[in-house]
C-alpha cells in the first residue's frame, strides 16, 4: 500500500515466479539500495535504509541521499557482515516526526566463492598423458593429474574445473575433430556419460578409482584450490539409465531414443533427458548424485547446458542442496538468450558464463560491463571466461600473445570471477575451419600431450603474467567485487578505462584493446565515481612497479610490442 511518504521502485528487488526472491550478496559486500521517494507539498524529509540481520535485529541505519537534485531518486549503502538471510527496509521521516516505512526485502548473503574465484579448466586424462613411440597415447589419470595441481596453484588459480569424470559410452562414440567414425584408441567425449562401469556416480576407470579422485580433491584443497565438478544431465546410449528408466528419454515414432541436437550441431553419442514423464524421480536421482559428490569433498558444480532443462527443476535442486549446504556453488554454462540466463540466476545459480567471450570493442565492453555490474547484479553473477574447449573466439586466432594478455587482464579485472581453459597460456589458437570458433584437434575428442616444461624453459607461456594477475586480484579486495565497476572517458576507441573501489582500495585500469600497435589517449577520470576530491593523485602500477603522478586528465600510451605488461596499466591509488 502507499504510505504517508510514497516509496516506490525499490532496488534491489527481484520478482520472479509470482514472489519476491532475495537479492544476491556476499559478506561485507557493499550493496546500493535505491528508491524513488516523494511527498506532497514542499516540506523536506530524510530517508535511511535499515538493515536487519538474520535474527531480525536492526544491524545498521544508513542515510540515503538524492542521486541527482530534483529526481526524487535516493540511494544508500548496506553491508551485511555474515552469511544468512538478511533484510532491508526504507524509513522516511520529516521534521514534524511523521514517518513511514517500506516493507522488508530479503538479501541472501552467501560465501565468498559464490561471487569470487579464479577458475582454470583441464582434462584429467591429458595431465600426465604420454605419447608412446608408436604414436599412441597413454591416458593421464587422477594420480598423474595430481602433479599438475602445483602448476595450477603457481598461476594463482583457486578453482579447478573438471569436465565429466565418468565412464564414456561406446555406441556412436565420436572420433577426432567430432568425426562420427571412431577409430581404435579414440577416448570419446567426456560428456557422453555412461558405460559398462556405471553412470554419473562412477569415476571413469581409465582415470582411476573413487579413492584416487578423493585423494586428488584433498591434494587440491591443501593448495587452496576448490575442485569444480561437471554436472551434465545427459547420457550415452550405454548409460544404465537407458535400460532402467526408459521414461526419462524422448522417443521417436519408431521407438528409438532421440539423440541431442543444437542446430547445426548433432550429438549422436548423447541422449538428452525428458523431464515430463517422471519429474520427481529425476529430481530424486540428481539430488542423490549431487550429494554423493559433495561427500567426496566437492562443493562446486559447473552445470552443462542448464538452459535445456526446466528452470523450476534447478530452483528445486539448488534450493534443496543449499538448504543443506549453503556453501555449495552452482555455475550455469548457459550461452543462450538473456531472458533464460537471467532466469537461471533468479532460480538459484550462483554464477553464470557470459557474453564477455565475444565482447571486444570499447563500446561493447563498456555496455556489457555496466549491465552486469549495475543492472543485473542482484540476481546474475558473471564469470568471465576467455576461452573454453568449445569456444576459440575469433580474436584469439591470430596467436598474437598481446591479445591473449589483454583479454585475460580484462576478464580478471572487470569481473570478480573469471576463467581460462588449459592451453590458453600456451597461445593455442588454430581453428578447425576458417570462420569457425572450434579448436582444431579439440581436446573434447582426443587426449592432449602438452610439454609445459619446454614452454616454460623457452619463455613461450603466458603463465607468469597470469600469476601476476591472480596475485593482484588476491591482494586487492576491489577486484573481488562486482557492483563497483565504473567506466571513464577516453579520447580513443582503442583505449578503455575503468575503476574499482572498495573502502580505501582504489584501482584504475587502462587497457589497449589494439594488440598490434601502440595507442595513446587522454583519460578523463570522473572524480565523483572514484570517490576522491584531489585533482592530482599518486598511483603505482601493480604490473610494472612504476609510480606516477596522475591527474583528472591523464595522458597514457600503451605499446603491445613491449613486454605484455604494456597492454595495460593496473594502478593503485595512494589514498
Amino acid at each position: 500500500m502507499i504510505t504517508r511518504f510514497p516509496v516506490v521502485d525499490i532496488a534491489p528487488t527481484i520478482y520472479f515466479g509470482g514472489e519476491f526472491l532475495p537479492a544476491k550478496a556476499i559478506a561485507n559486500e557493499s550493496i546500493p539500495v535505491s528508491a524513488t521517494i516523494f511527498r506532497e507539498g514542499h516540506e523536506t524529509f530524510t530517508a535511511e535504509v535499515v538493515l536487519f540481520n538474520p535474527k531480525g535485529q536492526v544491524e545498521s541505519r544508513s542515510p540515503m541521499r538524492e542521486i541527482w537534485e530534483g529526481t526524487d531518486r535516493f540511494e544508500g549503502i548496506v553491508r551485511p557482515t555474515a552469511t544468512g538471510c538478511w533484510q532491508f527496509a526504507i524509513e522516511v521521516r520529516d521534521a514534524k516526526g511523521i514517518n513511514s516505512s517500506s516493507e522488508k526485502f530479503a538479501i541472501k548473503v552467501e560465501g565468498d566463492r559464490a561471487l569470487v574465484g579464479s577458475w582454470y579448466e583441464f582434462f584429467p586424462r591429458s595431465e600426465g598423458a604420454i605419447r608412446r613411440p608408436d604414436g599412441t597415447v597413454q591416458s593421464g589419470t587422477f594420480k598423474s593429474a595430481t602433479a599438475s595441481l602445483a602448476r595450477v596453484a603457481e598461476m594463482g588459480f583457486d578453482v579447478l574445473y573438471l569436465p565429466p569424470i565418468h565412464p564414456i559410452g561406446i555406441d556412436f562414440r565420436k572420433g577426432k575433430n567430432n568425426s562420427t567414425s571412431c577409430e581404435p584408441g579414440d577416448p570419446g567425449v567426456p560428456w557422453g556419460i555412461g558405460g559398462a562401469a556405471g553412470g554419473h556416480d562412477v569415476v571413469n576407470p581409465e582415470l582411476g578409482t573413487l579413492e584416487d579422485f578423493t585423494n586428488f580433491v584433498a591434494a587440491a584443497k591443501k593448495l587452496k584450490i576448490d575442485v569444480a565438478l561437471d554436472l551434465a544431465l545427459q547420457c550415452s546410449p550405454n548409460h544404465p539409465w537407458v535400460k532402467e528408466h526408459e521414461e526419462w528419454f524422448t522417443k521417436r515414432a519408431d521407438g528409438t531414443i532421440a539423440y541431442a541436437e543444437n542446430p547445426p550441431k548433432k550429438y549422436q553419442d548423447i541422449y538428452p533427458i525428458n523431464f515430463d514423464n517422471d519429474y520427481q524421480g529425476l529430481l530424486t536421482e540428481v539430488l542423490r548424485i549431487v550429494r554423493f559428490w559433495i561427500a567426496t569433498g566437492v562443493t562446486i558444480f559447473r552445470v552443462d547446458n542448464p538452459h535445456t532443462k526446466p528452470v523450476h527443476f534447478w530452483q528445486d535442486l539448488i534450493g534443496t542442496i543449499n538448504d543443506e549446504r549453503p556453501d555449495v556453488v552452482f555455475l550455469a554454462e548457459a550461452f543462450t538468450r538473456p531472458a533464460m540466463m537471467h532466469s537461471l540466476g533468479k532460480a538459484g545459480f550462483q554464477q553464470s558464463y557470459t557474453y564477455f567471450t565475444w565482447r571486444t570493442t570499447k563500446a561493447e565492453l563498456t555496455s556489457y560491463g555496466s549491465e552486469v555490474a549495475h543492472e543485473t547484479a542482484a540476481f546474475f553473477r558473471p564469470n568471465f571466461w576467455v576461452n573454453t574447449p568449445d569456444i576459440l573466439p575469433h580474436h584469439l586466432q591470430s596467436g598474437n600473445p598481446a591479445v591473449f594478455a589483454l583479454r585475460a587482464l580484462l576478464a580478471a579485472t572487470m569481473s570478480p570471477s573469471w576463467g581460462m581453459y588449459a592451453g590458453y597460456e600456451l597461445y593455442e589458437h588454430i581453428p578447425l575451419k576458417e570462420g569457425g570458433e572450434e579448436y582444431r584437434d579439440s581436446e573434447k575428442y582426443e587426449i592432449k600431450v602438452r610439454d609445459w616444461d619446454k614452454a616454460k624453459k623457452n619463455g613461450l607461456t603466458l603463465a607468469p603474467y597470469i600469476a601476476s594477475l591472480n596475485k593482484i586480484r588476491r591482494e586487492n579486495v576491489a577486484l573481488q567485487r562486482l557492483r563497483n565497476l565504473h567506466f571513464h572517458e577516453t579520447d580513443s576507441d582503442h583505449l578503455i578505462a575503468y575503476s574499482k573501489r572498495e573502502g580505501d582500495n582504489l584501482l584504475l585500469i587502462i587497457v589497449n584493446l589494439d594488440p598490434t600497435r601502440a595507442q595513446e589517449s587522454t583519460v578523463h577520470w570522473n572524480l565523483h565515481s572514484l570517490g576522491i576530491s584531489s585533482e592530482v593523485f599518486d598511483v603505482e602500477d601493480l604490473l610494472s612497479g612504476e609510480k606516477y603522478s596522475w591527474s583528472t586528465h591523464t595522458f597514457v600510451r600503451l605499446d603491445p610490442a613491449r613486454p605484455v605488461g604494456r597492454v595495460a596499466h593496473i594502478c593503485k591509488v595512494k589514498i
